[in-house]
């Protein structure tokens, strides 16, 4: 009978476990490398704006990507600010004046929150981005617009949905 060492021993042990112990990494570093690849090239400079299901937005040709604003929602039934409710639309037809209080008060507000505009800087802090849909009156739309300007948000871009050319 041959007796081992301590040390043959655990060279003995580790030969016997070390097989079933055996990974291949390539195929998980190709599945790796193919996800980092798809998360980069999705995230280059594409930015979307999420319309509400009862917007529906006019087609356009758009040639630049939306820039993080302020958004104003205006849909057929009510008026929103930041996702908060300010205004009901047949209320604000009703009324005679330009002037639409509710939403002066909250862009007031939110204009309180901004940053101080610097002169010469190409990046307006109040900016916003007006989402109405295609559907609405001239008469609701310039209303919203002139409460706007009012609130001293001089830089108003229009939501539209890129008009795919065949």
């Amino acid at each position: 009978m041959t007796t081992m060492s301590a040390l043959e021993k655990r060279a003995q042990r580790k030969a016997r476990g070390g097989a079933a112990l055996d990974m291949n990494l390539v195929s998980l570093i190709d599945v790796f490398t193919i996800l980092i690849f798809f998360l980069m090239s999705g995230a280059t400079g594409v930015e979307t704006l999420a319309a509400p299901k009862e917007v529906k937005l006019p087609l356009a040709k758009a040639e630049q990507s939306p820039k993080e604003t302020l958004v104003l929602v205006v849909n057929g039934q009510e008026i929103l600010a930041e996702g908060r409710r300010v205004a009901d639309v047949s209320e604000v037809m009703a009324q005679a004046d330009d002037l639409i209080p509710a939403l002066k008060t909250e862009l007031d507000a939110l204009a309180a929150r901004l940053p101080a505009p610097e002169g010469g800087k190409a990046d307006d802090p109040r900016a916003l981005t007006i989402m109405a849909d295609k559907d609405i009156p001239y008469k609701l739309l310039r209303k919203v617009m002139v409460t706007c300007a009012r609130a001293n948000f001089s830089n108003v871009s229009f939501a539209v949905r890129r008009r795919i050319e065949a």
